[in-house]
């Protein structure tokens, strides 16, 4: 079905073809913007067409909602789509849509705002009997009273910004000494980074499980959730590897936690596809956050349930209604997606943009890779690090693992320094393998204090699994590294 003559992607890299990629499958034309940046990358030359909109930097590009508004108008696109990241999740920008009569493909405008504030849609969550983490009703409004919520509700505590996301101003308290200071910090960075200084308190989970529930809802009042994805293990509070579903879920807590996901959309008036965050910690979950757009890990649930998460947000957008009911959704297999960035692991993860040398993705059955990128790219310092989303699937979890390990075994990129040898040790890891997996896995596995024993020269190993596949010959250096890592680590 054709919901659309033309739309716009206001995005770009691997989401914006991935947009892309569902409207040439359904017809609809697609219009591409970049920004100087940009000019020569792949989601340029995959649309119908392309219009520059701006200056390399994104306040000047991917961030100028006029500017992209006049490019819709311009190309006569009834629609956009703003993929994830940039404005994805800006309420003005959906509002200035709708001011402007064209679609965005996404919620409301007014639930964005709503869900956008972590205290306000907290606050939505008691009033319907969702469970949240302990901690202030609302804003710290003086330092009194976060001494008291903090002594009441126990340390460790953890003060967030109510405006942020992506782990941006979340400071850590193991005591009273510390409060102050880490208040402080967090207002400076949340009016840096979002304009909005209020922060707010929350007991501290030790090892929770990051939970999250895939939901869409349309505009005719139906809703379903498309079952739960585990992003448990992070860096810097940002995700690096999603599985779908989670291995410690059973029936029972499911049924309980998806009933708050679905709780959740009503209570918001939330329609198109959207993601309720949950921690999970001995036995109880509570809601975290809703966010209100298309998530990086979409991929995984589309494989173990067989929806195309992005054509349906399209239907959604178009006024279709859902063609599914909740009876109708089964899980098919396990799949795990890791995000492949341009970053040096062992240097605290700092970005390391350059041009890529050489390329060769891994394919095979079961295997999926998203990416913006080909040899001779050059990774931009002023966008975000991710080359690649390489995610798996099997019909068991084990089997899974293994074929996620095959695919990174094959996966060389030259030129950058890449978090591919973090994932293959992880998919090595004892604890992982057995699914004890939590927010802070990274560093109690100490995976990144011991990574340098067998990757001493990223750039040298791949060179020479590259050489390997060039002369034909069965190769297994990241095997025999991770075999080197897993013998000192017995020692």
């Amino acid at each position: 079905m054709k919901y659309f003559e033309k739309l716009l992607v206001a995005n770009r890299g691997e989401i914006a073809i991935r947009v892309m990629r569902a409207c040439r499958e359904l017809d609809i034309d697609t219009v591409a913007i970049y920004s100087e940046a940009d000019k020569n990358a792949l989601h340029v030359k995959y649309a119908d067409e392309a219009f520059q909109v701006g200056e390399a930097h994104p306040s000047k590009s991917y961030l100028n909602m006029e500017r992209i508004i006049d490019i819709a108008r311009k190309s006569g696109a009834e629609a956009i789509h703003p993929g994830y990241g940039f404005l994805a999740e800006n309420y003005r920008f959906a509002r200035l849509c709708q001011d402007e009569n064209v679609i965005f493909v996404g919620p409301r405008w007014k639930t964005i705002q709503a869900m956008g504030s972590k205290i306000g849609s907290k606050q939505m969550m008691r009033d319907n009997k969702v469970p949240v983490v302990p901690g202030t009703d609302g804003g710290i409004k003086t330092l009194e009273e976060a001494k008291s919520v903090a002594a009441e509700i126990g340390y460790p505590v953890i003060v967030k910004a109510s405006a942020g996301g992506g782990g941006i101003g979340m400071q850590i308290v193991q005591d009273e000494k510390s409060l102050e200071e880490a208040i402080a910090g967090s207002q400076r960075i949340a009016q840096s980074a979002f304009g909005d200084a209020t922060v707010f308190i929350e007991k501290y989970l030790v090892k929770p499980r990051h939970v999250e529930f895939q939901v869409l809802a349309d505009e005719h009042g139906n809703a379903v959730h498309l079952f739960e994805r585990e992003c448990s293990i992070q860096r810097r509070h940002q995700k690096l590897i999603e599985e779908a579903p989670c291995p410690i879920m059973t029936p029972e807590l499911r049924n309980r936690m998806a009933e708050s996901a679905l709780r959740v959309v009503k209570a918001s008036g939330y329609t198109n596809a959207g993601t309720v965050e949950f921690l999970y910690s001995n036995g109880n979950y509570y809601f975290m956050e809703m966010n209100t757009r298309l998530q990086v890990e979409h991929t995984i649930t589309e494989f173990i349930t067989g929806i195309d998460i992005v054509k349906q947000q399209l239907a959604v957008a178009a006024g279709e209604t859902l063609p599914f009911e909740q009876k109708d959704l089964t899980i098919r297999g396990h799949a795990i997606e890791c995000r492949i960035n341009a970053e040096d692991p062992m240097n605290n993860f700092s970005a390391d943009p350059g041009k890529i040398v050489r390329y060769r993705s891994p394919g095979g059955p079961g295997i999926r890779v998203d990416s913006g990128i080909h040899m001779g790219y050059t990774i931009s310092p002023i966008y975000d690090s991710m080359i690649a989303k390489l995610c798996a699937w099997d019909s068991n979890r084990h089997d899974a693992i293994k074929r996620m390990r095959r695919a990174i075994s094959e996966y060389i990129i030259l030129g950058v320094k890449t978090t591919l040898p973090l994932h293959y040790a992880i998919m090595n890891n004892p604890q992982f393998v057995y699914g004890n997996t939590h927010t802070h896995f990274l560093q109690e596995e100490h995976i990144l204090n011991t990574l340098d024993r067998y990757v001493r020269d990223e750039e040298t190993r791949m060179q020479t699994l590259a050489g390997s596949f060039q002369q034909g010959k069965k190769v297994a250096a990241i095997t025999a590294a991770v075999n080197l890592y897993l013998q000192k680590k017995k020692e």
